[in-house]
């Protein structure tokens, strides 16, 4: 295990400089011991740059610091929980920071689809398609597509 952690490390070391930091391997199923490999990561991160598994391996991130306003989840007593990421709520953080997303990622000609790739996960319509099914089946919050 130690030694795909540190393969994982030195072959990644380079987004280190965008804000990847890895924080280690954790067992999150004791009784099939399953492991990950823990990641913290910026909101703005080009997620397509890192693998969901790596040598058998999944990887699990987390986001540090603050979301943008359009992942900002209302709960209430009365509401339901809001699912945090919503296709739609990508959708309108890019229509609104595009300029911004571009200058982050330092690639002035990135394409809205690309920058909806790299944020939501690593390709924007798989995680559509998986956020509807997950719906249909209850087991997130409704929400509204655009």
């Amino acid at each position: 295990m130690f030694e795909i952690l540190k393969s994982f490390e030195s072959k990644y070391s380079t987004l280190k400089k965008k804000g990847l930091r890895i924080e280690g391997m954790s067992m999150i199923d004791p009784k099939r011991r399953k492991h990950v490999i823990l990641i913290s990561k910026p909101f703005i991160f080009d997620n397509r740059q890192l693998p969901k598994v790596y040598e058998g391996i999944e990887i699990k991130a987390k986001i540090q610091g603050i979301l943008p306003k359009e992942f900002a989840v209302k709960v209430s007593e009365t509401a339901k929980k809001e699912y945090l990421w919503a296709p739609a709520k990508f959708e309108k953080y890019v229509d609104r920071c595009a300029e911004e997303i571009r200058a982050q990622f330092g690639n002035p000609k990135m394409t809205r689809k690309e920058m909806l790739d790299a944020l939501a996960f690593g390709n924007f319509e798989e995680h559509k398609k998986k956020s509807v099914q997950l719906m249909k089946e209850g087991k997130i919050p409704p929400f509204k597509m655009n």
